[in-house]
């Protein structure tokens, strides 16, 4: 039985991931020049922090330095958290994605297509979705099993809550300015 270096690094590096409550999503050995980068990527249900990442890095590093993993040829180590395009494949990416909107390529025995929709609820079997609706229709419910879904992605949405606080903003200092108005010429007045 043969064991792949991302198999031998995956045993070595998983139980330190698993004791910080994180989830160990991939390993990759890439060359770079004359050296190879080793980039590790973790997650978690409340994201990942900067100095987990660099923790981990210091512990992996410690780990690495002991064993023969990644043999004698120099290499660069990464700890990084996935990114915001990282394709959804697991359940527990779903569940992270709950309140984001998603857009999933359906698998041609559900008809094939895309749909582009919010996650409201994840569980063992699938997903339910909220399609927005087109030119002022309501919202309507979708569930998608897993296995009805090809691939798919977070669709980035550029602050959409900040987006409603600006607009806010905007008409209380709206109505501030014109208060603020308002007091000068009673001043001047007096």
């Amino acid at each position: 039985m043969s064991t792949t270096q991302s198999e031998r690094l995956r045993g070595l590096l998983e139980p330190l991931v698993s004791k910080r409550g994180l989830d160990l999503e991939e390993i990759a050995v890439t060359p770079a020049g004359k050296r190879r980068v080793l980039r590790v990527v973790v997650d978690a249900d409340d994201g990942v922090q900067l100095d987990t990442c660099a923790e981990l890095s210091r512990a992996f590093s410690e780990l690495l330095d002991e064993s023969d993993a990644m043999g004698g040829a120099p290499y660069v180590l990464e700890v990084t958290s996935p990114g915001a395009d990282r394709p959804l494949t697991e359940q527990r990416h779903y569940r992270r994605a709950t309140g984001r909107l998603v857009k999933a390529q359906l698998t041609p025995e559900a008809g094939g297509g895309e749909v582009i929709a919010r996650i409201v609820g994840v569980d063992e079997e699938g997903i339910d979705l909220q399609v927005p609706g087109v030119k002022g229709r309501k919202p309507t419910s979708r569930r998608l099993a897993f296995e009805e879904i090809a691939k798919a992605r977070v669709e980035i949405e550029f602050n959409r809550k900040a987006a409603d606080a600006v607009g806010a903003a905007r008409s209380t200092s709206a109505a501030d300015g014109a208060e603020a108005a308002e007091d000068d010429e009673k001043e001047e007045e007096a």
